[in-house]
């Protein structure tokens, strides 16, 4: 049945003598942060309803995941979050977190490359895809002259007429050339997405650069024009280089801040289940409600409303019985795993000066290992005096058969890494390692149109919504958004909206 010809049921309303029941499934940033929202929503409104969350593990906050050693903070999972999405940053406020928050260290908003086995510094103003001013450019070693007067070429290349959506790697080879793609633009957006460019979806992962050439009609132009921007409004952006780290935030304790701020708030009035499973999820059953949940210890339980925030192939499996269409197209949606290694050394024992953020590594450098985040220089208060942490990403979709080694052999082969790129000798103070297997959605090109479609088949359900990373954002801020977002959904099909008020 095509969405356009459903008919969407509407479910009878509950009864009055009973609370309405929400259920989420998922423990993840998306999943807390839509059970959070319920529970706001139902505050504001005045409208008391009952929340379960569901967590198949035993912890929650998925990619977040802080670990204290010593007097080291180690991020096993992500370490920051952009503050020009306001959702995450809002979240913070209504928490009570904004004066836990902190800035990168503005000494070391620098991004490194590795070019012939050397880390050298990415050019000044070069913005993922645009470089800002030409001058940097030129006197990088990074490119060969060649290399160079392709880039400087990109002024005089026509706008692209065709709208069909295009890869990164056909949209940078056509403006920027080869040289700039195999050299900085790949590993900048492998750092960000651990994905194969050849398939990452221009539209959906970086539409910025498309209204770019579509307004500008050259990257070079219009990377200029917001350069003057930044330093009339004196935001500094011209200093920085490869991800804007001016505009990225972090936690002073570390980010499980966040998960555990959250968590405080959801049991204080709802419940969360840990190490309990959703086994399967069905329309009906016993008791009043729309849905009827099974979990893994072999319990029923009826909900009126349910928010599925698990990764798209998993949730496919889940709503199979609600929805065989809906499940379908959830289940082309392709994941990649990385893991990171984290490790502690004494700063005497690292030749390179570190005077950075981190360190991506390009593909045809032939390494095996993705990039490296400097984390005691990113972030205040990650490590002691003389002491340096360093977070080591492996896998990705290029290089996904580095997962099947064992944790000891991924750490042997960073320590490897590390000390051939960057001088580390030793052995490390400590060692953490974390596998995130499948967490990483790959945008692949008609990601767009993917998702069009599991939202024109979820809007047949009005007591049901999706949350998560792998339809419009993989940051934290889309994380939150997507929560939030989900549960307004489903809390409409409960309350009617002209008793929400504002948010």
């Amino acid at each position: 049945m095509s969405p356009e010809s459903q008919t969407i049921q509407q479910p009878p309303p509950v009864q009055a003598d009973r609370l309405p029941r929400v259920a989420v499934i998922g423990g993840g940033l998306s999943g807390l942060a839509a059970a959070h929202r319920i529970i706001e929503l139902a505050e504001r409104s005045r409208t008391p309803v009952h929340v379960e969350l569901f967590e198949a593990g035993p912890r929650l906050g998925g990619a977040i995941w802080t670990e204290r050693v010593g007097d080291c903070i180690a991020e096993l999972g992500a370490d920051s979050f952009i503050t020009n999405k306001p959702a995450a940053i809002e979240l913070c406020r209504r928490l009570g977190l904004v004066d836990r928050l902190i800035a990168t260290e503005s000494a070391h908003r620098q991004a490194l490359v590795l070019r012939r086995g050397k880390p050298v510094p990415i050019p000044e103003g070069f913005m993922l895809m645009a470089p800002a001013q030409i001058w940097p450019v030129l006197a990088s070693p990074i490119f060969s002259p060649w290399g160079k007067l392709r880039m400087g070429l990109e002024y005089f290349i026509p706008r692209r007429a065709d709208s069909r959506d295009e890869s990164v790697a056909s949209f940078v080879r056509r403006r920027l050339g080869t040289e700039a793609l195999d050299r900085l633009v790949q590993p900048l957006i492998a750092g960000i997405y651990t994905s194969d460019p050849e398939k990452l979806s221009l539209a959906a992962t970086l539409p910025r650069f498309i209204e770019m050439e579509q307004r500008h009609g050259s990257l070079i132009r219009a990377a200029r024009t917001q350069r003057r921007a930044a330093e009339d409004s004196s935001e500094g952006a011209a200093r920085e280089s490869g991800a804007r780290y001016g505009l990225f935030a972090s936690l002073r304790d570390g980010m499980s801040e966040l998960i555990d701020a959250l968590v405080r708030r959801i049991e204080g009035a709802g419940v969360i289940h840990r190490n309990r499973r959703v086994r399967t999820l069905r329309r009906g059953g016993e008791g009043d409600g729309e849905f009827t949940v099974e979990t893994s210890d072999g319990r029923e339980l009826a909900f009126d409303v349910i928010i599925v925030s698990l990764p798209a192939t998993r949730a496919a499996g889940l709503l199979s019985s609600v929805d065989g269409d809906l499940s379908g197209a959830l289940a082309e949606i392709e994941y990649a795993s990385s893991a990171i290694v984290v490790t502690g050394h004494h700063e005497r024992d690292v030749e390179h000066s570190m005077k950075a953020s981190g360190l991506v590594i390009p593909a045809v450098e032939r390494r095996k290992i993705l990039s490296v985040s400097f984390a005691s220089r990113k972030f205040a208060g990650r490590a002691p005096a003389g002491e340096v942490v360093l977070r080591t990403f492996v896998g990705g979709a290029l290089q996904p058969e580095l997962l099947q080694r064992s944790d000891e052999d991924l750490t042997r082969l960073v320590c490897s890494e590390l000390g051939d790129i960057l001088g580390v000798r030793g052995e490390p103070t400590f060692v953490r390692v974390s596998r995130h297997d499948g967490a990483m959605p790959q945008y692949h090109i008609g990601h767009r149109d993917r998702v069009a479609r599991i939202k024109a088949l979820v809007a047949g359900h009005s007591r049901l919504a999706l949350a998560g990373n792998a339809y419009e954002g993989v940051g934290i801020p889309d994380c939150v958004q997507s929560g939030e977002n989900a549960a307004q959904r489903v809390f409409s099909a409960l309350v009617p909206t002209n008793s929400l008020g504002s948010s």
